[in-house]
């Protein structure tokens, strides 16, 4: 099968590192210093197994990939804007039936529940698969991406048209990404699943962003849990007000948390503290936004909202 990759910094670059790895028709779209260093040495993949240099092809202008079955989308929310005519580029290029389909998939790996609609505006709600990535990345160095842990998993499926089974399509690129050793779960309706990372990471980001504090000391203290756990509520309230009922309770998502290290922190605390843009709009402000239409109150997400928003942006000075 053939991928391109669009994002292909900590996320993307790792799946894409594994989709090579297994044989699979790899092309990462880069600029700048990464694009550089993978073109002329690869891309090296530390992981608690060991290291590995891959040789990968890398391109700077989408239009020079040629054509491919799967475009992985693997930007930061904020950066999608920018993306997308590279993912119309990619998908003009198809030159046969894909999936069962004739149209090339672009998978999203976007956190929150906004991503979808946003490119399927651009491409098509036909070309879209959603999914939610989880797994510990960083790009350490241009061309070097570090893997702390061992857990990785996509879980993805149909967002438009939602069958209460997989579709085929769904079910051939599970296939494909499990033969790279990939953890895939594959699911009927994506919505529930993006909920679902949402209910947890959402509140997540906001306490430890707001607190600048990792999950240790948040957990001992009952009044920032309670702050948790209504904000978690609050997205589960709004999820259930656009016909989404998530999976996860309350009492679950603060079992996850007294099971993270104590140094944990969302990697919007981590962007916060180098002065990089914050996903603060996908993760906590779609969430007031959507409330707010459908009439239900989210004092704590508003809240932690206004807290973070004037970072969004990054460091200016």
């Amino acid at each position: 099968m053939r991928f391109a990759i669009v994002g292909a910094g900590a996320v993307g670059g790792y799946f894409g590192a594994r989709l090579v790895q297994a044989g699979h028709e790899v092309t990462f779209v880069a600029r700048g210093a990464h694009l550089r260093v993978l073109r002329e040495r690869g891309l090296t993949l530390h992981t608690p197994a060991g290291e590995s240099l891959i040789p990968v092809r890398a391109e700077e202008d989408p239009a020079r990939v040629g054509p491919v079955d799967v475009v992985m989308l693997a930007v930061k929310t904020y950066h999608l804007p920018s993306a997308l005519p590279s993912v119309k580029t990619l998908l003009s290029a198809v030159d046969r039936p894909v999936l069962g389909g004739p149209t090339a998939v672009v998978l999203t790996l976007q956190n929150g529940v906004d991503s979808p609609s946003e490119v399927a505006a651009a491409v098509g709600e036909q070309a879209v698969l959603a999914g939610s990535a989880y797994i510990s990345t960083a790009l350490t160095a241009p061309g070097v991406i570090s893997q702390t842990g061992t857990h990785q998993r996509i879980t993805f499926g149909e967002y438009f048209g939602t069958l209460p089974r997989l579709s085929p399509r769904v079910q051939a690129l599970r296939d494909t990404l499990a033969s790279a050793g990939i953890r895939t779960d594959a699911v009927p309706d994506a919505r529930v699943s993006l909920w679902d990372k949402l209910v947890f990471l959402g509140p997540f980001a906001g306490v430890t962003g707001a607190t600048r504090l990792s999950i240790g000391p948040l957990r001992d203290c009952p009044p920032a849990l309670a702050t948790y756990r209504e904000a978690a509520e609050e997205v589960a309230r709004v999820a259930a007000a656009e016909g989404i009922t998530v999976q996860r309770h309350p009492d679950t998502l603060l079992e996850e948390l007294r099971g993270l290290p104590a140094h944990t922190r969302a990697s919007l605390l981590v962007d916060l503290e180098q002065g990089r843009p914050l996903e603060v709009e996908a993760l906590l402000g779609s969430v007031v936004r959507r409330g707010r239409a459908a009439g239900v109150p989210t004092p704590v997400l508003a809240t932690l909202h206004g807290v973070l928003a004037p970072h969004a942006q990054g460091r200016t000075a």
